[in-house]
């Protein structure tokens, strides 16, 4: 997170973030293929001017409780993680002692330049006051590699049947999130080769239950823990929307036209993005 606004506010939703949000097997697959995790280091460490073994090294950016972190660092490499949240972090050290944790600003890190070999930040975009200052930093701390995002785009988040439901929460999550143009401009911007994009569609065997897992699993979302765990139900929307939302939302689920709603709502554009950039020089 780079608002300092979020810190108390995740450290509320940390308390019971993990009761519903966990690694996803495919998701976190995809992570280390695009961070390049499971081949050897891509750079050759004979061109480094410091002869450092930054290119074991890998920062989570926005890591929360670790959950990414923790299962990249099963894959490869010296992991680090970074969040503004004390709560999240608490709960991230509970999980692996061989993580290197910090709390502070993604937008002031507290790292040398060329400190790693890559960096991660997942389904945190939308927490950032700005992005073009994280991404400079993220373009400082890392020596040679990629940085992946795993992230909803606002023109993804209008095709969420969710919006049927919850329109006015929605509206304002919606807002929050970057447009894809904006994240790739400031990528651009900071020094980041732009690779290439992955969209993502959520699977019905989705493990970690962010915002839009439950698109095939309506029911889902009238389980108050569910929701809990979720920033646009926790933090943004209204009490009376919920409770309107979800009574039309179980009401629609008996009568079978949830089908109906969500068939209205399907698009070809993905529901979320990996995003995989480099820092080649």
């Amino acid at each position: 997170m780079a608002d300092t606004g979020s810190a108390p506010l995740y450290d509320n939703i940390g308390v019971h973030y993990d009761a519903t949000r966990r690694p996803d097997t495919y998701i976190a697959d995809r992570l280390a293929h695009h961070l390049l995790l499971n081949q050897p280091d891509q750079w050759d460490q004979s061109d480094r001017s410091d002869q450092s073994a930054a290119g074991d090294r890998f920062i989570d950016i926005a890591c929360g409780t670790g959950n990414y972190t923790n299962v990249m660092a099963g894959k490869r490499g010296r992991w680090n993680g970074l969040d503004l949240s004390a709560q999240m972090l608490r709960s991230a050290r509970q999980k692996s002692g061989d993580i290197s944790l910090y709390l502070a600003d993604a937008v002031a890190m507290p790292f040398q330049d060329r400190s790693f070999g890559g960096a991660l930040c997942t389904m945190a975009l939308h927490h950032f006051a700005a992005l073009p200052p994280v991404f400079r930093e993220a373009y400082r701390v890392i020596d040679r590699g990629r940085f992946v995002i795993f992230t909803a785009t606002s023109e993804q988040m209008q095709g969420y049947w969710l919006n049927e439901y919850f329109p006015n929460a929605m509206a304002q999550s919606i807002s929050q999130m970057p447009a894809l143009s904006l994240a790739l401009d400031a990528l651009g911007e900071a020094g980041f080769r732009v690779d290439h994009t992955e969209q993502y569609a959520v699977r019905r065997d989705v493990e970690d239950f962010f915002l839009y897992s439950g698109k095939h699993h309506p029911e889902a979302y009238l389980s108050e823990t569910v929701r809990r765990g979720i920033s646009t139900f926790s933090t943004l929307a209204d009490p009376l929307e919920i409770a309107s939302g979800c009574g039309r939302l179980q009401g629609d689920i008996a009568s079978g036209r949830i089908d109906k709603i969500m068939e209205s709502y399907w698009h070809d554009g993905g529901d979320y993005l990996f995003v995989v950039s480099s820092k080649t020089i």
